[in-house]
């Protein structure tokens, strides 16, 4: 028999730290909540303080009495779940099922599952925190009343299967006014004229500043030809050069949301398979001899601190690896935001001598790919700044000026091990500029005046997306994930190249609760609503009474719907071809998994079938069939013949209409990190790549 029983979340943690405890210990796993509100009514008594009314987990029923029995037998339980908001309500959870004193020294959190944390942690157990578990408690009633009430209305009003949530419905509103600011952007012409120039052998570009030294807008092609008339000749005159030192500092090591944006932007992977993979990263892997470790610190966390200890150990393996020039000891840090909790450490590596490539053999690709951005992130925010050293040089012919800029490396400092990405794709690159003096004289090779219209703004990448929602205080580190999961699953919004846009389902539904609902998809009020949870967790504030305060107000949004919500159709979309089976017509409708076609004359004809999108290229292996965008069950995009299987072309490279002009086989579009490459499948023809 055990003397002390250990109850985490997941079998993957338990097996990890029941190795680090010994053998007095015995480590369980809950799989999670083990109690909840019922998913066949409310469970809020809404006349009674909002009392929730728990019930066990269909399911969960064999596990809770297993650790029911292993706590009978134990001298005493720990609670171990996770550190944070909903761990504490998981503990509490659990206390209750198992007759656990909450007053008692019962919780236990680690921010990483390493031996030393995991030991230190039980050296300091403590009672459950109550004012976490209200806060998480508040969240989870506040979002059971919006969506037990609305989605009810959403159904009998619009179509079944629907449902409204505090968060993700800004997030929808979010997308929606993104996409009429496009629709109603009126774009302005601009103009940019570019030089090229010349000093003895060496060439290099510079672009029009402006007239007398002012700098000057040009917005059309007249403005654009008045400052050309007004030079002469091909000759300039260096009129100034300025030479700076600028310093440029790492990024923080990451949190959730940053974390997010960067796995989006450098690995191309969506916030969902980003925490999973995190996940599993946090609990455990098995090194072989060194056994199951944790190799990255809690993967929810809105704070970029980092510990003592762990700022010791990589400033010795910087100082060793590169030199004690590239060493720092005050980590990069943003300023904190009024949002952010501080409750846990940045996400980093649990060790830096952990290198990404001492881990080759035992992590996935994927895994491997994530933890080698958290290390290197990490590695580089303790890293020295870099220098750069940047020169402006003012050339003038009579009264045009264009200005010239450069920038090299003179230290590199953090960037020898990693440089942030950003939304465009663009890597910052050296821009070198000859040894230019005042009074030098250059030539210009070829003056370029280039017409442009402004852009509107872009539309939401899950990277963008969650940036926005996290600087408006929308959500917290547990939630970005679920939302954007969630607005898809419901066809709310669709991606097109990996943007969001808005579905009619989706504008119909947020028009809908626009009306009747303002304060849900009110920003500054789901942020508030975010602010007072914050509260609760702090002690400052009773849920009962944030809870009330919403209700009062929704209670009379919802009477109001009740009555003068009116019925809205949703027409099927005609898919523009007939039913092989009963001759009627095809429609587009919405399904759990997206749009798909099926027969008009549904019940009698119950044909169904996926949609296809042609790209407009024919087979060129059969010459018979089309070419198909398909999806792998990994939802990744391939593309095939129609013919299949009687035909099995298939690449991953999307193929274009036009042959090789050197060859005449196909050519494909090859996915690089700089942009989109044309290159000829069959020859080594290749065309320059397109942003």
């Amino acid at each position: 028999m055990s003397d002390y029983l250990v109850i985490v979340e997941s079998p993957a943690k338990a097996k990890t730290i029941e190795r680090y405890l010994g053998k007095k210990y015995k480590v369980k796993a809950s799989m999670g909540h083990v109690r909840d509100l019922p998913k066949s009514q409310m469970g809020v008594d809404v006349e009674h303080d909002y009392e929730p009314k728990y019930i066990t987990i269909r399911g969960k029923g064999p596990v809770l009495k297993e650790l029911k029995t292993a706590a009978k037998k134990a001298k005493k339980v720990y609670l171990a779940a996770d550190p944070d908001r909903e761990g504490e309500a998981i503990a509490w959870h659990l206390a209750h099922s198992l007759d656990v004193d909450i007053h008692s020294d019962c919780r236990v959190v680690f921010n990483e599952i390493t031996k030393d944390a995991i030991k230190e942690s039980f050296k300091t157990p403590r009672p459950i925190n109550m004012d976490l578990v209200d806060a998480q408690q508040a969240r989870r009633i506040l979002d059971r009343l919006v969506g037990y009430n609305i989605s009810p209305l959403l159904w009998k009003k619009v179509k079944k299967g629907l449902s409204a949530g505090r968060v993700q419905s800004v997030a929808v509103r979010m997308i929606v006014d993104r996409e009429k600011e496009i629709a109603n952007f009126i774009p302005e012409e601009y103009w940019t004229i570019d030089g090229s120039f010349q000093k003895g052998r060496e060439i290099f570009s510079g672009q029009f500043y402006g007239i007398n030294g002012k700098k000057t807008a040009l917005s059309s092609e007249e403005e654009v030809k008045s400052a050309l008339s007004q030079m002469k000749g091909n000759d300039f005159t260096v009129a100034s050069v300025a030479k700076k030192e600028r310093k440029r500092n790492a990024a923080p090591a990451f949190t959730t949301s940053s974390l997010q944006q960067e796995a989006a932007r450098k690995l191309n992977f969506r916030a969902k398979k980003t925490m999973m993979l995190a996940q599993q990263l946090y609990e455990g892997i098995d090194l072989g001899k060194e056994g199951t470790v944790g190799l990255i610190t809690y993967m929810r966390t809105d704070s970029t601190r980092i510990s003592e200890v762990a700022k010791q150990e990589v400033t010795e393996y910087i100082s060793q690896q590169y030199g004690k020039e590239f060493t720092k000891m005050t980590p990069s840090a943003v300023k904190k935001s009024s949002n952010s909790q501080d409750a846990h450490e940045a996400i980093r590596p649990t060790s830096a001598l952990r290198d990404p490539q001492s881990l080759k053999e035992v992590l996935s690709r994927d895994q491997l790919r994530l933890y080698k951005l958290i290390w290197e992130r990490f590695v580089a925010s303790m890293m020295a700044p870099a220098v750069m050293d940047t020169m402006s040089v003012d050339l003038t012919n009579e009264a045009v000026m264009f200005r010239a800029t450069g920038s090299k490396v003179k230290f590199a400092g953090f960037m020898k091990v990693y440089v942030e990405g950003n939304d465009d794709g663009k890597e910052e690159k050296d821009t070198f500029l000859p040894d230019l003096k005042e009074g030098d004289k250059v030539v210009s090779k070829d003056i370029e005046p280039k017409q442009h219209f402004t852009q509107p703004p872009p539309r939401y990448t899950e990277a963008r997306l969650v940036k926005t929602m996290e600087e408006l205080g929308i959500g917290r580190p547990s939630t970005y994930a679920p939302t954007l999961d969630t607005i898809q699953k419901r066809g709310y919004v669709g991606l097109d190249n990996k943007r969001f846009i808005p579905t009619e389902l989706g504008e119909i539904v947020l028009e809908l609760i626009m009306e009747f609902f303002p304060d849900i998809l009110d920003v500054a009020f789901t942020a508030k609503m975010e602010h007072d949870l914050d509260s609760i967790e702090d002690g400052d504030e009773r849920w009962v009474r944030i809870i009330d305060e919403f209700y009062k107000k929704f209670e009379k949004h919802l009477e109001k719907a009740e009555k003068e919500m009116e019925s809205v159709e949703i027409k099927d979309e005609p898919a523009g071809e007939d039913c092989e089976k009963c001759g009627h017509e095809m429609v587009f409708k919405m399904g759990r998994f997206g749009k798909f076609m099926a027969c008009s004359n549904f019940p009698e004809c119950r044909n169904t079938k996926a949609i296809v999108k042609e790209i407009g290229v024919p087979c060129p292996k059969c010459e018979k069939g089309k070419i198909i965008e398909r999806k792998s069950k990994k939802k990744r995009i391939f593309y095939g013949c129609d013919q299949y299987p009687t035909c099995d072309f298939l690449s991953w490279d999307k193929p274009i209409e036009r042959p090789c002009p050197k060859c005449n086989e196909m050519l494909v579009e090859k996915k690089l990190k700089k942009g989109i490459q044309i290159q000829c499948t069959s020859c080594d023809y290749k065309e320059q790549p397109q942003q």
